[in-house]
């Protein structure tokens, strides 16, 4: 018996497991994500090509002497990425190199013309972040030039000084573009860095398994966990089919596409009942005219509530989530259901609340989604009206055609206003340090969730 429970366990947890690893979020870069990451890596990479070339030896008679030789200026004018199939991205870049080479009796300028290629290789690491590699790379020298015509040196001494600067220079030019790469594996980790949803709450993404390249994108099937309290917040996924995201989902012309799973949805709204975060208490003042939450009200309209306070006193709305929110996605129509438990209380004479009655609430609510900077948020707003049935009552009979109106006019605005706080704070979209999404444009599928946004980085 003990066996067969042990094992029950275990496959239980077995579940946990593999449920956790399967994506819930397609992160796919397209074309014009390396286009831009060619813009801004431009400048980077200019720095790191002006790199210290060491001095030309040469033989002057029988005298070897030793000659100074420095990079002035390495000027990148082309820088092109594009993607390998089954590899990750070729980098091509043409760079003019203006070289002094102090020799005696003076000085001489080369303009040297560079062709660099890498090749980029594109893994995934256990620790579930993306990983780079210069697979290959090497530099084509092209004949170099002198700006000034006038100058009387040789062009057997240009040819030998060439040739120094292109043995010299083609090692450490691959080395600096290594360590440009290695730079990107540092802040590509952060991915998986916790980020906060709420005071109590973080989400953390990693990708879980090697990225699927072809020729127009690269597609990453990312996993994300949300904890409540250090502890994370596990469902089984739907039959237990990893989400896949279509290759004609979203604007191929966008950087980036990201598809999130109904899945993602239901972990957060379950996460947000469990922290208490959707619960709210309505409250009414006496001497407000604009909140009629007070026993006098009542009482025009549940005759025992006048009968038991014939003071005025303040009314109550706690609410509650009896069940986890239902978010449903249907194409161009996103929809959250709840289902609320209101106790209505109010102040006895020893000033202890005092529950008149409780009711089972249903609400519809409209879902619109739009995404800041690295967060998708959302605003609701009424579909339809409120479902309300009566579950206790210490105030006798009650009828909810009179009731109905004073309860729904009261509590649909503080709900939405509370629930547009929370889904206005937003959740963390899967990202690196200091990348915002930005041009974004959301679309409703059928049970899953599709982004097509540029990118921006920003310092």
């Amino acid at each position: 018996m003990a066996g067969a429970c042990s094992l029950g366990l275990l496959l239980v947890l077995l579940v946990a497991v593999v449920s956790a690893s399967l994506p819930v979020a397609v992160v796919r870069l397209n074309k014009a994500a390396l286009n831009y990451v060619s813009d801004i890596g431009k400048a980077p990479l200019q720095r790191a090509l002006q790199v210290t070339v060491s001095d030309f030896l040469h033989r002057s008679g029988e005298v070897l002497q030793s000659t100074r030789v420095q990079i002035l200026d390495a000027r990148l004018h082309r820088l092109h990425l594009k993607f390998i199939a089954g590899l990750g991205v070729r980098l091509t870049a043409a760079t003019n190199f203006t070289v002094k080479v102090f020799r005696v009796p003076e000085p001489m300028e080369l303009m040297l013309p560079v062709a660099l290629l890498a090749d980029v290789h594109v893994a995934w690491d256990s620790i579930g972040t993306l990983v780079l590699s210069i697979s290959t790379c090497y530099s084509l020298f092209r004949p170099a030039g002198m700006p000034d015509s006038s100058n009387s040196t040789s062009q057997e001494l240009r040819d030998l000084v060439q040739e120094h600067i292109g043995a010299d220079l083609s090692n450490k030019l691959c080395l600096q573009v290594s360590g440009l790469v290695q730079d990107l594996n540092v802040h590509l980790g952060t991915l998986i860095g916790l980020t906060p949803v709420g005071p109590e709450s973080q989400i953390r993404y990693s990708v879980i398994s090697a990225p699927t390249i072809t020729s127009n994108y690269m597609s990453v099937d990312v996993r994300a966990i949300l904890f409540l309290l250090g502890k994370p917040i596990l469902l089984p996924l739907h039959g237990s089919h990893p989400f896949v995201l279509p290759w004609t989902s979203g604007d191929e012309g966008a950087m980036t596409t990201v598809g999130l799973s109904q899945h993602l949805f239901d972990c957060a709204l379950l996460m947000l009942q469990k922290a208490g975060s959707l619960n709210l208490e309505i409250t009414g003042q006496l001497n407000s005219k604009n909140n009629p939450l007070n026993t006098s009200m009542l009482g025009q309209l549940i005759p025992e509530v006048a009968h038991q306070f014939p003071e005025p006193m303040p009314v109550v709305l706690k609410v509650q989530l009896s069940a986890t929110p239902v978010a449903t996605l249907h194409t161009n129509n996103s929809t959250l259901q709840l289902q609320p438990f209101i106790e209505v209380l109010t102040a006895s004479p020893n000033s202890a609340l005092q529950l008149l009655f409780s009711l089972d609430v249903m609400v519809n609510l409209n879902l619109q989604l739009s995404v800041s900077k690295a967060k998708l948020r959302g605003t609701t707003s009424m579909l339809g009206g409120v479902q309300l049935s009566v579950v206790t009552s210490n105030v006798g009979a009650i009828d909810m055609d009179q009731v109905y109106s004073l309860i729904s006019t009261v509590f649909q605005k503080p709900l939405l206003d509370h629930f547009n706080a929370l889904l206005g704070m937003g959740i963390a979209l899967p990202s690196v340090l200091n990348l915002h999404y930005v041009h974004s444009e959301v679309s409703v599928c059928e049970g899953y969730v599709v982004i097509s946004s540029g990118l921006a980085y920003q310092h």
